[in-house]
């Protein structure tokens, strides 16, 4: 029977399940929806859909770096014992060294991960861990040399923030240290050209405000602003930051130093802007009682 795309559709409706798990399904019952469902029941990938709804805000960030491109992906878990996780670790690893060859979200969802998509394997980790997960993003970098670190390194290349950083000349050690950096940082772009103008305008129009409060003649205000803004701009990018291994330095004049010009950067940290659910131990009880 010809399996149609309003089949695939109704069914994954009906179960939750990926695209591809549900056209196999109604490929290996011949398009019974009933019998497609029960085989997706078998292979727990139904059971692993009804957990999608569920807040996954832990997890880890996994890099990678292969010559000069370097990626970060994030993959959530519902808690932070999985992140803890032997196999999702392994997992984590696994997607992040295929996000290497990709270029966005979706390709990587489709990539293939020990002979199938990303995505199945997820649904498969799922299914067998028992808690919702997602790949949440992806991200990278190019550069002549790149450079990698994990904060609170769960395994190798895995922790809860990770960042890379890519270079003009060959690293002799300040990558890492730049990385360390902008972990501790978090800066807002590399450089003052590379901010977001709705932030530049929002923090002008702030600190406008604030210096006709003085009450001081127009030309010494727009001095006063002119200032904090060239202040705002040091403590946001990167490049003007100051170096935090030697504040006598920004991170410009320490890369300089080193012989290197630094050309981008990806910090991604595990759950940031996830809205977390907080229940208090009764409430989860009881919602546990009532199945």
């Amino acid at each position: 029977m010809a399996i149609t795309a309003s089949m695939v559709k109704e069914l994954r409706e009906s179960t939750g399940a990926g695209m591809m798990d549900a056209k196999k399904a109604l490929q290996e019952t011949d398009g019974d929806m009933q019998a497609a469902q029960d085989w997706l029941r078998t292979k727990g990938l139904a059971k692993a859909a009804k957990k999608s709804g569920r807040t996954a805000a832990e997890g880890l960030v996994g890099v990678a770096v292969e010559g000069g491109r370097g990626v970060a992906v994030e993959v959530n878990s519902e808690t932070d014992f999985v992140a803890k996780n032997a196999e999702f670790q392994q997992m984590v690893t696994g997607i992040a060294t295929t996000a290497l060859a990709v270029s966005d979200l979706e390709a990587l969802k489709a990539a293939e991960l020990n002979g199938k998509p990303v995505e199945t394997v997820l649904t498969d980790a799922i299914a067998k861990i028992g808690e919702n997960m997602t790949l949440r993003r992806v991200a990278a970098v190019e550069g002549e040399s790149v450079a990698a670190y994990v904060h609170n390194a769960a395994a190798e290349g895995l922790g809860k923030i990770g960042v890379l950083v890519a270079l003009k000349g060959a690293d002799n050690g300040i990558g890492k240290q730049i990385a360390m950096h902008v972990a501790a940082t978090s800066p807002a772009s590399l450089s003052e050209a590379d901010l977001d103008p709705a932030l530049v305008e929002r923090e002008k129009s702030v600190l406008t405000e604030q210096a006709r409060e003085s009450g001081k003649p127009e030309q010494v205000i727009e001095k006063m602003i002119e200032g904090r803004m060239k202040k705002f701009f040091e403590e946001v990018t990167l490049l003007g930051q100051k170096f935090v291994i030697n504040p006598d330095l920004t991170v410009a004049e320490a890369a300089k130093e080193a012989g290197v010009e630094v050309t981008g950067f990806v910090r991604m940290a595990v759950g940031e802007g996830i809205e977390k659910q907080e229940e208090d131990f009764a409430a989860e009880v009881a919602k546990t009682l009532k199945g």
